[in-house]
C-alpha cells in the first residue's frame, strides 16, 4: 500500500486519553539517567515523590502511542525517527490525566528510491485544563518516496554556531539503559532484543533516539539550568547516529541569551548522536 497524499493529510486523532502518576515521572528520569549518585539531593528531587521535579522531555512518552497515521500507508519496516521538537507551554505537573490531539501537518517526497519526510503534531492538555505542551515529530520514511507529493518546503533544522562550544558536559549512559527507558513505553526489540538487532544490521541492541534526547536534556539541566528544568521551555533536536547503552556522550553547548544550540557526540567512536539542537529558556 502506498502512500496516498490527500489521505494521509487528512489523518487526526482527537480526545485520546492517558494518564501518568509520579511512578512514571520517576521510573523516566532514571531512565535518563538522573539519581546515579543517590546522595546528590539536586538529582534526587528528579527520582524521589518528596518535592518531585518533572524533566521536560518526558512530555514524549506520556502520551506514548498517540497519533493519526497508523493507517497512512507508510512502510514501517524502513522508518527512522529524524527529528522531534517540543514546546512546553507550562511545566509538565509530576502527575496527571492528559488528553492528545494529534495530525499530520506536512509530508514531503524526496522522489523514488529517495523516501519521504512525514511530519505530525499532537498537542497535550491536561484534562479539563489548559495546554501543556505540544510535540512534532518528522519521521524519515525511507521506502515511500515517490508518492506524488511536494519536493519542496520541508522543515529546515536549527543551525549551530560556527564557533568552539561555549561548554562541553559529559553524560555517560550505562550498558542497562535502554533496558530500563523501555519501560516508559517504547518496547521496539531493537532496543532489548540482540538477535533482533542483528537481523536488522547492528551488533547489539541500540539506545533509543528519544532517550538520548533526554539524556542531552539531562545535561542541560545539570549545568545550563543549575537542576532548575521549569527554566526549559523548548527542545528540539534532529537524530543523526545511534548510541550504544555505555557510550559516553560529550554534549557541546553555545549559549546566546535565551537559546542554548548543542550537539551530542560519541567521542571514542567520533560519531556526533544529536544533531542541530536547540533548548530555549524561559526569559
Amino acid at each position: 500500500m502506498a502512500i496516498n497524499y490527500d489521505h494521509l493529510m487528512s489523518l487526526k486523532s482527537t480526545g485520546q486519553e492517558f494518564s501518568y502518576g509520579d511512578r512514571e515521572t520517576m521510573l523516566y528520569a532514571l531512565g535518563v539517567g538522573f539519581g546515579r549518585d543517590p546522595m546528590d539531593e539536586k538529582e534526587l528531587s528528579f527520582v524521589y515523590e518528596k518535592n518531585l521535579k518533572t524533566v521536560p522531555t518526558m512530555a514524549t512518552v506520556v502520551a506514548w502511542g498517540a497519533g493519526p497515521i497508523a493507517d497512512s500507508g507508510i512502510n514501517y519496516m524502513m522508518v527512522v525517527h529524524g527529528e522531534q521538537k517540543l514546546t512546553l507551554h507550562r511545566p509538565l505537573p509530576a502527575a496527571a490525566q492528559i488528553t492528545a490531539d494529534s495530525r499530520v501537518v506536512g509530508a514531503w517526497d524526496k522522489g523514488e528510491g529517495k523516501g519521504a519526510i512525514i511530519v505530525t503534531e499532537t498537542v497535550i492538555s491536561e484534562k479539563g485544563k489548559d495546554k501543556l505542551c505540544t510535540l512534532e515529530s518528522t519521521i524519515f520514511a525511507r521506502g515511500d518516496g515517490g508518492f506524488g507529493g511536494p519536493r519542496e518546503g520541508a522543515p529546515q533544522p536549527h543551525q549551530i554556531p560556527d564557533r568552539a562550544p561555549d561548554q562541553t558536559v559529559e553524560a555517560e549512559t550505562k550498558p542497562d539503559q535502554a533496558l530500563l527507558y523501555r519501560l516508559s513505553g517504547d518496547r521496539n526489540p531493537l532496543h532489548s532484543d540482540p538477535e533482533f538487532a542483528k537481523a536488522v544490521g547492528f551488533d547489539k541492541p541500540i539506545l533509543h533516539g528519544l532517550c538520548t534526547y533526554g539524556t542531552c536534556c539531562r545535561a542541560i539541566i545539570s549545568s545550563v539550568c543549575d537542576y532548575d528544568a521549569a527554566k526549559i521551555t523548548g527542545f528540539d533536536v534532529r537524530f543523526s547516529a545511534p548510541v550504544i547503552p555505555g557510550d559516553k556522550i560529550a554534549v557541546d553547548l553555545w549559549k546566546d541569551g535565551n537559546t542554548i544550540s548543542f550537539r551530542a557526540r560519541v567521542p571514542e567512536r567520533d560519531a556526533v548522536v544529536i544533531n542541530n539542537g536547540k533548548c530555549t529558556l524561559a526569559g
